[in-house]
């Protein structure tokens, strides 16, 4: 995939990450359909558990609701997790409703 993508968003690590348990199915233009275990997820990017045949800078498309279709890039892999972030931020209602979605435990999301 030659040089990879060219991220322009500086590490947003800080973000505030909701901890989920959501599979989706990702497009890859390589591989195909990707299987992958989102674990925690912000408005920025998401974390995956598992071992993905990805490299840093590739891209794949996910579905999430209330959202749609997004895109995300690989930043980074170690140890059976992988970090994507979103191509672009998710709008805070867009946001707010697919964590009541995915995340149905009012304990688990974080304060308002």
């Amino acid at each position: 995939m030659g040089a990879g993508a060219q991220l322009t968003v500086t590490d947003m690590r800080r973000a505030a990450r909701h901890p989920v348990d959501h599979k989706v199915i990702g497009e890859h233009r390589r591989l195909g359909d990707v299987h992958m275990h989102i674990v925690n997820i912000s408005a920025h990017g998401f974390m995956v558990q598992g071992d993905l045949d990805l490299q840093r800078g590739e891209r794949v498309v996910i579905r999430l609701p209330d959202v749609g279709r997004i895109e995300a890039h690989l930043i980074w892999s170690s140890e059976g997790r992988s970090g994507f972030q979103f191509e672009r931020i998710i709008r805070l209602d867009d946001f707010m409703r697919m964590i009541d979605t995915i995340q149905p435990n009012p304990r688990l999301r974080k304060s308002r």
